[in-house]
This record gives structure tokens, sequence and C-alpha cells, in this order.
């Protein structure tokens, strides 16, 4: 029994050593392989990185290897200051080399033809005639009054609304050039528009509201204009109301 078990024990240790032994080997071998290698350090994505991750997130996701020069991937980051105010345009997996081709400033993300929603709001879309959406003029960046009218009943019920997008509307013409519209004389656009708002949760519901039970008409209102003032609208105080 003791010789079994002292048996047992010089096996261990010489399995151990043996590990030891190997792992010496390994490490030298990758040392030997890279001796006259010329070698860079390049920062490869350590755990995952899911797209929309800011730059400055990454110093815990991420980890510095030192490969041959010669399997470096071009465009490989190797500073994450470089990645400062951008985020990953998609996602990125255990392994693979960091590319600053993978990285955009959010501003760039957006689609032509629309901005970025305000923080903490929502987008919904509504389509409206022409004469609903001040002939068709508007534009992304524009800023609207949201009108609804309900059994008889007009009102303003938001101000300053921020438009995001307008699908339908004529292009926009280079600068110095004549647009089609009827701001200089040409013909309104026919069709109906898609009209995108950005709003808060509490805003949707207005205008859902408004476009599932009555009718809804947008009114451009620029900076500088005054939205005070305005009231509920009947048949019975349209008449009464001094409105110069």
């Amino acid at each position: 029994m003791r010789r079994r078990l002292i048996a047992a024990l010089a096996a261990l240790v010489l399995a151990a050593t043996g590990a030891v032994v190997l792992l010496a080997y390994v490490r030298g071998a990758d040392a030997r392989a890279l001796a006259g290698v010329q070698t860079v350090d390049v920062l490869v994505v350590d755990r995952p990185v899911a797209e929309g991750t800011p730059g400055e997130d990454l110093a815990a996701l991420v980890r510095t290897e030192r490969l041959p020069a010669k399997a470096a991937v071009p465009g490989g980051v190797t500073d994450l200051d470089a990645l400062t105010g951008r985020v990953a345009t998609v996602d990125l997996q255990p392994g693979e080399q960091l590319l600053a081709t993978r990285f955009a400033a959010p501003e760039d993300l957006t689609v032509p033809g629309t901005v970025a929603a305000p923080a903490g709001t929502s987008e919904v879309s509504i389509l409206l005639e022409p004469q609903r959406a001040v002939g068709g003029r508007l534009a992304a960046g524009d800023t609207v009054g949201v009108h609804v009218s309900l059994e008889g009943r007009t009102h303003v019920v938001l101000n300053r609304v921020l438009v995001t997008q307008v699908q339908g509307a004529p292009a926009p013409a280079p600068d110095g050039e004549a647009t089609d519209t009827a701001s200089t004389g040409g013909a309104a656009p026919s069709a109906s528009l898609m009209i995108t708002l950005g709003l808060r949760p509490e805003q949707a519901e207005a205008v859902v509201f408004g476009m599932e039970h009555g009718t809804v008409w947008l009114s451009l209102e620029p900076a500088g204009v005054d939205t005070s003032g305005t009231e509920v609208v009947t048949p019975q105080n349209v008449y009464e109301k001094d409105w110069s």
C-alpha cells in the first residue's frame, strides 16, 4: 500500500514537472519564433463589444497582444485615446483586432436627410396632406406646432416639436438655385408627406390620438415665434375673440 502511494506521488510530481517543462518550451518556442521578426503591439477584443459602445468604455474589454508586423491588420488601433468620442458601428467578438474603421462619430451615423431625435424622446411618423404640413416645405431640423381638431374644437397641443425626417417632399436644390416649392412660385407636392417627429412619450400620445380620432395640422415655428396666448377654439368663440 505504501509503495503504491509513493508511486502515485512520484507520478504526480513527474506529471507536474513535465507540464512546467512543456509550458516553458512552448513559451521559448514562441520567443524563438519571434526572434529576428519585427513585432508590433495590437489591441485585441477580449470580451464582446456591443454595437454603439463608446470608445471610452473599451479599456476593460480589450487586451494588448504582440504579433508579427505582417499579422497586424491595417487600420488597427494601438491607442484607445484615438477612439474618444466615437462608438462601435458593429458588434465586435473576442479575438479580433480592434480596427478604427469599425468606429465612427455618432453624428456620422445619421441617415442623410435626418437629424437625431432629442435625448429622452422617441420618434413618431404621421402621414399628412401637403396643406397640413406647411405646403410640403418642412425639412429635417425644423420645429413645428402640432394642432389637433376634434369634435368641433381646435387647439395647438404641442409647440416647438423637432422634425427629424420628411419623406415625399421635393429634394432641396443646391445653394443659389430656386426650389420647386410654393415659396418660389412652383408647384407644391401633390402626394402626402411622411413627417417624423421627435416626441416625449406623453407628447406622442397626443399626436397619435389626434391622428386616430381627429385631424392634425403642423405649423412652422422657428426660433423667436411667440407661442403664448393660444386657447381652444370652438364654434362658440371663433367669432368672439380678437384675432388682430
